[in-house]
């Protein structure tokens, strides 16, 4: 069986993108595990399928690397907006993709016929704790102390349609993701796992970021996480709302505004890396 995929990217955050208006995946999950194996396969943080919607323009799912399946992925979902457009299947630039966390609506941005960035309205930010989910009280979870793995932690937890950990540490850089970031995603305080942004202030429309996503591990981008370490800035007071915010990534930049009414745009790149056939 042959099939063939494009590889995107946003801001590194790699993905391998199916067509599923010409033709039929059927073991999604399964197919993630082998060909995101960057030794053994082509290579990503999973896959991703570009599929029809009965309520929007086109219908996105993601699989991480392990094969579960992600209800939203910023990053993917610009991708899959330059898709639409540069092969045809839509026509204009102003487009909705059904997620399973609702239909996101996107503005392209064109030069020449190619799609160079991406805004997505990421809908409201969720801060009320069993809608994230984070196992703790109260109306939201903000620079409250916790514990992680015997540690004791300061998080702010977010939902942007999947839950986020968000930790302001001293140095982005020197910070052992690998080592603290499994004890975050495998902590009781999230049912459902959690992906977490270890994020250090530069200035006030400024922020480095490096992220652990359920799933996956570390990625050099997360766009989901980047708007859940805006707003986290903003409820802590580091960050104004309804201005734009820098997010310094491993893999590029994302541009993030917080809005008083909690929605939140995300600006960012989306790039073809490759198109070709695999066999299955």
């Amino acid at each position: 069986m042959e099939l063939e995929f494009t590889k995107m990217h946003g801001c590194g955050n790699d993905y391998i993108y199916f067509n599923c208006f010409t033709q039929k995946i059927d073991n999604p999950e399964g197919l993630s595990v082998g060909l995101s194996d960057r030794h053994k396969g082509i290579g990503g943080d999973g896959i991703v399928l570009i599929c029809p919607s009965a309520v929007a323009d086109a219908k996105m799912r993601m699989f991480n690397i392990d094969g579960s399946e992600g209800r939203m992925c910023g990053n993917a979902i610009r991708c899959v907006g330059k898709y639409l457009y540069e092969k045809g299947l839509v026509d204009k630039l102003d487009i909705t993709i059904e997620t399973l966390s609702g239909i996101k609506k996107l503005k392209l941005f064109n030069q020449d016929g190619e799609i160079f960035s991406v805004q997505v309205n990421m809908g409201k930010a969720e801060l009320t704790p069993q809608n994230i989910p984070v196992a703790l009280d109260g109306e939201s979870v903000i620079g409250r102390m916790v514990d992680i793995a015997g540690s004791q932690q300061r998080i702010t937890a977010v939902s942007m349609g999947n839950p986020h950990c968000v930790v302001f540490v001293d140095s982005v850089d020197e910070f052992d993701v690998a080592k603290i970031g499994p004890m975050f995603e495998n902590s009781p305080l999230f049912p459902e796992r959690v992906n977490t942004e270890f994020i250090k202030m530069i200035d006030d429309h400024t922020i480095k970021m490096r992220v652990w996503e359920r799933g996956s591990g570390e990625t050099w981008a997360c766009g989901t996480g980047a708007c859940a370490a805006v707003v986290a800035a903003c409820e802590n007071g580091f960050c104004k709302k309804n201005e734009d915010i820098t997010v310094k990534l491993r893999g590029g930049d994302l541009v993030i505004r917080y809005n008083d009414d909690k929605t939140v745009y995300m600006t960012g790149n989306a790039i073809i890396a490759f198109e070709g056939v695999v066999k299955i």
